[in-house]
C-alpha cells in the first residue's frame, strides 16, 4: 500500500533539493569571486533573491540573510570586484542545461510594484499584471532572451 507522504516530509525533501542545487551553482559561479567571503556573500544574495522575501531591497534581504545592516551585500553589488558577465553566463549555462531545448526561450514579464505615494520614479496610474487592475503603481520592464 502507498502512503501518502505528510506535508513536512515533503517540505524536507524540497529543501534537500534546493540545497543540493545550491551547492552546484556555488560550485559553478565560486571561481568568479577572488576570496571566500565574497563567494558566501553571493550565495546569501542569490538565496535571498529566490527567498518568499516579498520586496528584494537591501533592508529585506539583510534581514532575510540574518545581517543587521545591508552594507555587505551592497559591498558584494557595488564596490567588490567580480565580474558579472561571467557570472550570469555561468547561471546561464546552469539554466541551459536543465531548461534547455532548441526552441526554448526565457520570458520575464512585466511586474508592478503597487505604490501609494507619487515621488517614486515610474510611479503613475496604470494597468499593473500583479494587481490584475488599474492602480498607482511602478512597472518594470519585460525581458525574453532565447537559450
Amino acid at each position: 500500500m502507498k502512503t501518502k507522504r505528510s506535508e513536512s516530509e515533503l517540505a524536507i525533501e524540497q529543501a534537500q533539493l534546493w540545497a543540493n542545487e545550491s551547492e552546484e551553482i556555488a560550485e559553478l559561479i565560486g571561481g568568479r569571486f577572488p576570496c571566500s567571503e565574497l563567494r558566501e556573500r553571493a550565495m546569501t544574495y542569490l538565496r535571498g533573491l529566490l527567498s518568499p522575501v516579498e520586496r528584494k531591497n537591501g533592508w529585506q534581504l539583510a534581514e532575510e540573510a540574518g545581517d543587521e545592516t545591508p552594507y555587505a551585500t551592497q559591498h558584494l553589488l557595488g564596490r567588490a570586484v567580480w565580474s558579472a558577465d561571467e557570472v550570469r553566463d555561468n547561471l546561464r549555462d546552469y539554466v541551459v542545461k536543465y531548461l534547455g531545448d532548441e526552441d526554448a526561450v526565457v520570458v520575464v514579464d512585466e511586474t508592478g510594484f503597487l505604490k501609494n505615494g507619487t515621488k517614486s520614479a515610474g510611479v503613475q496610474r496604470q494597468y499593473s499584471g500583479t494587481a490584475g487592475r488599474v492602480e498607482n503603481c511602478r512597472i518594470t520592464r519585460a525581458n525574453a532572451e532565447r537559450l
